[in-house]
């Protein structure tokens, strides 16, 4: 067996927000919408995120996503109104740790 690729998930309450906040987060509109409560961002080899409307699961995701340029990417967020706190040192890279509007992580890490 060979696997080509990830897709990581995050439920949410309310898609709309959801879709505001993640669009902010990529830069870019969702890739695709392959279902009615479904958003998907395709990244590099196959690999993506789901944005999946299920209000009682909402908010126990964890998304980690490895970037380049990671203090350009943190500044560019502040900016376009994503609060965070900031890059910190992990054990053996740097990471940035956000929120989305319904409480799931979404974790930042690279050089």
């Amino acid at each position: 067996m060979t696997f080509r690729g990830v897709l990581a998930q995050a439920t949410v309450r309310d898609l709309p927000a959801a879709e505001r906040w993640y669009t902010t987060l990529f830069g870019r509109r969702p890739d695709a919408r392959p279902m009615d409560g479904l958003l998907e961002w395709h990244l590099t080899g196959g690999s993506g995120v789901q944005v999946w409307v299920e209000p009682p699961r909402a908010g126990g995701s964890t998304v980690v996503l490895d970037v380049d340029g990671l203090d350009e990417v943190a500044a560019r967020l502040r900016g376009d109104g994503i609060d965070h706190p900031g890059p910190e040192q992990a054990t053996s890279s740097r990471v940035l740790r956000l929120t989305d509007p319904d409480g799931n992580r979404v974790v930042l890490t690279g050089g």
